[in-house]
């Protein structure tokens, strides 16, 4: 199943499954109004969706849709640094880490699919970075690795935007990965029935003016999704909505030779097969 996270003619929240290029008005019929309180109802809130999909007589098409990103507000939304071998190398760390490198973005640091990303005006070094995301639907702490897939409840698309002189200026990340709205998130949450066990095997991309500029597989990644879900809840507990942004591939534009970053007029895309294509205008912060 395939879930959006919308706006409604009226403006407010809504949910709703994609069925090709027409959308399921799930929250019209009687059920959440975000994919974080389906989630909390666990297999009984999947359920009722698969059966509010089979008898919804209604449908509106996709085009015009106002996305929101999938997850509306996570408790715990960790990113996983320097988790492709090419990439630590091509970063002044260099060596790849032993241990899954973490930091956290805040919710007001991304925007939807379609949505502008915007290069702080403190800043030249906007850069790009496609990942993967997971989306927790099961709580637990301490996941052994051999059950830490039974915790997934689907995956989604990234681009951790990144203020490169601020995130590399101290050993902390923090504010270089959380300026508002330098990444996005979306366009929409594919559960984990319809990819292979783990997200294994996809093809994934960054796209800038159409340029591939990142191009990796989910093979490659040093850190797969369970052992990245065994770590995080080695610390805490995780539950239904949390996320884990997985890490993005070499070909990032600070490595580059001359560097490319991000301007207004630019167009990003991330992609990511079996999961979509995640687009974003890029502007400039108003004074």
């Amino acid at each position: 199943m395939r879930l959006v996270a919308f706006r409604s003619d009226g403006g407010q929240p809504a949910l709703g499954a994609r069925l090709g290029q027409e959308l399921v008005d799930l929250t019209a019929l009687g059920l959440p109004t975000t994919l974080d309180e389906l989630l909390r109802q666990g297999e009984a809130g999947f359920a009722a969706a698969r059966d509010a999909v089979t008898r919804a007589k209604v449908r509106r098409p996709l085009a015009g849709l106002r996305y929101l990103p999938p997850i509306a507000l996570p408790s715990k939304a960790f990113a996983a640094g320097l988790n492709f071998v090419d990439h630590a190398a091509e970063s002044p760390y260099k060596d790849p880490p032993a241990y899954p490198v973490m930091f956290q973005r805040f919710p007001s640091s991304w925007v939807a699919h379609g949505e502008a990303l915007v290069r702080p005006k403190v800043s030249e070094q906007f850069d790009y970075e496609a990942e993967l995301v997971v989306v927790i639907g099961r709580p637990g702490r301490a996941i052994p690795k051999a059950r830490a897939l039974e915790h997934v409840a689907g995956y989604s698309l990234f681009n951790d935007g990144s203020v490169r002189d601020y995130q590399l200026r101290v050993t902390q990340w923090m504010i270089g990965k959380n300026f508002d709205r330098s990444g996005s998130f979306g366009p929409e949450f594919v559960t984990a029935d319809e990819l292979p066990p783990g997200a294994k095997g996809l093809q994934l991309q960054c796209r800038l003016n159409g340029r591939v500029l990142q191009n990796a597989n989910t093979n490659d990644m040093i850190f797969d999704v369970p052992a990245l879900i065994e770590a995080c809840s080695e610390a805490m507990a995780l539950v239904p909505g949390d996320i884990i942004i997985a890490g993005t591939p070499s070909g990032v534009g600070f490595a580059r030779k001359p560097p490319v970053f991000m301007r207004a007029g630019d167009v990003c895309e991330v992609e990511v097969e079996g999961l979509g294509l995640l687009r974003n205008p890029v502007i400039d912060e108003e004074d």
